[in-house]
């Protein structure tokens, strides 16, 4: 049985300048780091860089929550990603994004007021 989301796991073909990347953008150091593997602990669930593995936008696209998308959305484009989805509201107070990061993989993003924390498991 599925439990729900646990790792979402982005390809790092350059593992040094990814973990540094994403460490700036999640501001803190990953709990695990090896040379075949790096995470980070988000929110109780895991971002994860794998070294040998190929870039890209499409295949799966989880959204890490945010507590404002339109300021995260800002300070990741300032950090040197690039814009693939806007802002867009649809609907009941959700709103999505996504960037493409400095390493060619998509970075979703939500705002969802109606996530229950407390749900997690």
């Amino acid at each position: 049985m599925i439990l729900g989301l646990r790792t979402a796991i982005y390809p790092a073909p350059d593992l040094a300048a990814a973990k540094k990347w994403y460490a700036t953008v999640l501001e803190q150091e990953p709990y695990f780091d090896e040379p075949f593997y790096v995470g980070f602990s988000v929110g109780g669930f895991e971002l994860g860089l794998l070294p040998d593995a190929q870039p890209g936008t499409i295949g799966p696209q989880p959204l890490w929550g945010v507590a404002n998308i339109e300021s995260a959305y800002a300070r990741l484009l300032t950090l040197g990603a690039t814009a693939l989805e806007p802002v867009a509201d649809v609907g009941g107070g959700i709103k999505v994004a996504a960037v493409q990061d400095p390493f060619s993989n998509r970075l979703g993003m939500i705002e969802n007021p109606h996530f229950n924390l407390n749900a997690v498991r």
